[in-house]
């Protein structure tokens, strides 16, 4: 990311310095040249900037001060736990074609589908197991039918992990991978 700085201020920001300058000059041009003709990178100061899966990250700021151009971010703020209500800007319920009120997914709705939707295709593989058996009564094979128990028993403890945290830095702590016991606090589906 480039930026062109006019009486010590960032009058333009853009990826392409050719946005800047000709691209002869862009290819031969060093950095003491662009800064000579007021054009600096943009260096970030990502000491705010948080994973966007769980959080609304903050505003950019660009600024130049010390002869460098940086971009800061705002205060990240953590998305909801919870499922909420969605409502309008008078604070009036939102509702559906059908008249039923519309629900913002909170981080752990949107978790725990993401669980059901691993199981489910964990599960995906043996369900043809499972067909046969209800088909014509041929049995399930007991490896088959432990996995498949197990992958379901999984997906629930899962669940409850999620479901009882009470902070997004709870949530994310269940994903952290710890390198020395390979594993991570959620633990992670049986294989067959």
């Amino acid at each position: 990311m480039f930026a062109k700085v006019e009486n010590n201020q960032v009058v333009k920001v853009s990826s392409q310095l050719t946005d800047f300058i000709p691209f002869e000059h862009a290819r031969v041009w060093d950095k003491a040249q662009r800064e000579a003709n007021g054009l600096y990178d943009v260096n970030y100061d990502t000491s705010n900037l948080k994973s966007e899966e769980f959080y609304i990250n903050g505003a950019e700021t660009i600024a130049f001060a010390n002869g460098q151009v940086t971009a800061t971010y705002g205060q990240a703020t953590a998305k909801k736990l919870e499922d909420v209500n969605a409502v309008d800007q008078n604070g009036n319920p939102v509702l559906d074609q059908d008249g039923n009120q519309v629900v913002i997914k909170g981080l752990k709705s949107n978790h725990i589908a993401r669980i059901k939707s691993q199981a489910a295709s964990a599960l995906q593989s043996t369900d043809w197991y499972v067909v046969r058996n209800a088909e014509s009564g041929a049995a399930i094979p007991a490896n088959v039918a432990t996995y498949r128990a197990a992958v379901r028993a999984k997906s629930n403890d899962m669940e409850a992990l999620i479901n009882a945290v009470s902070t997004v830095e709870q949530l994310i702590a269940l994903y952290a991978y710890n390198q020395d016991t390979k594993s991570r606090p959620l633990g992670d589906f049986p294989r067959l």
